[in-house]
């Protein structure tokens, strides 16, 4: 364990072997913080958190700070951070609120960017990449490997779906489903689909069967103007199932903002 003698540790923060704080670091109560993992210069971390192993966060961050809510008074809420994540110069990382599980979660393998926002109540999954300025507002869900590119502000309650990519300088208000490709157009800065996340599926490793699949139900279902019910059932009938087409449609079947077109 190595701890800069500048650093506040709370006598009530546990702290496992192998872990870095940089210099004026604050590291308060009730704070977990899990081995190996490096803490740089003037990170800010309130409790109740949990943060896991091998985690590189980086000066200047703020985790478990209060949710922006104005509805909360206090409640012990937390924030839960998994392991081998990288989090970068000035990214926030709200609590969360009384209104869902009371907790923000992040999972493993993520590289947030600078500036990044995480607010309350949000649920991100795995290997997941925020750029520079990205926003998530409150209760947003990302699904594993998704990318949120630079600028984008998602709106509170919307989801990301697994592998999807959204492009830069993006308002998102709407359910983004998994193996897509979202970005703007002329029209303005509201996300619209562009069809499968084809060079993004390929890179991971999915066949070719797969990703034409996930084509054809595209087509099917954002492109012959049928309603989203029975373009699901037509999906159904035409295609064979896979794995990841079963996926699509589950997520598109539990929407409740609705799904951008």
């Amino acid at each position: 364990m190595k701890i800069d003698p500048r650093a506040i540790i709370s006598s009530k923060a546990e702290i496992d072997k192998g872990v870095e704080i940089g210099p004026y670091s604050i590291i308060g109560d009730d704070v977990f913080i899990g081995k190996d993992t490096v803490i740089g210069a003037h990170v800010v971390i309130e409790g109740p958190a949990k943060i896991g192993e091998r985690n590189k966060i980086y000066q200047f961050v703020s985790i478990g700070t209060p949710p922006q809510d104005l509805t909360y008074h206090g409640e012990e809420t937390t924030v839960i951070i998994g392991n081998d994540n990288v989090i970068r110069e000035f990214v926030t990382i709200n609590r969360g609120s009384t209104k869902e599980n009371w907790k923000t979660v992040i999972g493993n393998g993520n590289y947030l960017m600078a500036y990044a926002h995480v607010a309350h109540d949000c649920c991100l999954g795995d290997n997941i990449v925020m750029a520079n300025l990205a926003t998530l507002g409150g209760h947003v869900a990302v699904g594993d490997h998704a990318i949120i590119s630079a600028f984008v502000a998602v709106h509170q309650f919307v989801r990301i779906g697994t592998y999807a990519f959204v492009g830069a300088k993006c308002g998102v208000d709407r359910d983004i489903p998994p193996f897509m490709l979202a970005s703007v157009d002329e029209t303005g800065p509201r996300a619209k689909l562009f069809g499968i996340n084809t060079v993004g599926l390929r890179r991971q490793g999915f066949s070719r069967d797969v990703i034409e699949g996930l084509k054809r139900a595209y087509k099917i279902i954002w492109r012959e103007n049928k309603n989203l019910k029975k373009a699901i059932e037509q999906v159904r009938n035409e295609l064979e199932p896979f794995q990841e087409l079963e996926l699509l449609i589950e997520f598109l079947s539990t929407s409740r903002r609705g799904i951008i077109r």
